[in-house]
């Protein structure tokens, strides 16, 4: 059974394991990335603040990963970024990122957003080809000042 849910502070370890354990299984364990991030410690914090959230998605009581929604840093009010969408392997391709997705773009909408930005990288390819199918499109350049440079695809998506 799925289930998803807003982050408590007790699940930030666990989600900071999946991350980068995600990232090192891609290659994309490096500076530059959620990877080095700060935040990816405490996203129960860096999450509770007005029209952003963190959902966690469980299955069978376990925490799989998860994905959230974020005023995008530097951009305009208009403009959110999903972030930390990230699965344990056993997980992926059974709809989990899909349906966290969609309940982060429900938050986004509900909360005034009307587009979504985010930053992935080519070794990501089953989440490129995810946020395609979801019909986000590629930028040329970087939204906001998320500090994440070594992200070099950048993906918007009208809500």
């Amino acid at each position: 059974m799925i289930t998803i849910r807003p982050i408590q502070p007790e699940d930030d370890a666990t989600i900071a394991h999946i991350v980068r354990s995600t990232l090192t299984e891609f290659g994309a364990n490096k500076p530059g990335t959620a990877f080095a991030d700060a935040a990816t410690d405490h996203l129960s914090v860096v999450f509770a603040k007005p029209r952003a959230i963190y959902f966690v998605a469980l299955v069978d009581g376990v925490i799989a990963g998860g994905a959230g929604i974020h005023p995008l840093d530097g951009g305009p009010d208009h403009v959110c970024e999903l972030q930390k969408m990230y699965l344990l392997p056993a997980t992926r391709g059974k709809g989990i990122a899909r349906t966290l997705i969609a309940q982060c773009l429900d938050f986004a909408r509900e909360n005034g957003y009307t587009q979504c930005y985010l930053e992935t990288m080519p070794a990501l390819e089953k989440a490129r080809k995810l946020y395609e199918h979801l019909g986000f499109i590629y930028l040329d350049g970087p939204m906001g000042n998320t500090g994440h440079f070594s992200c070099d695809n950048w993906m918007l998506k009208d809500l």
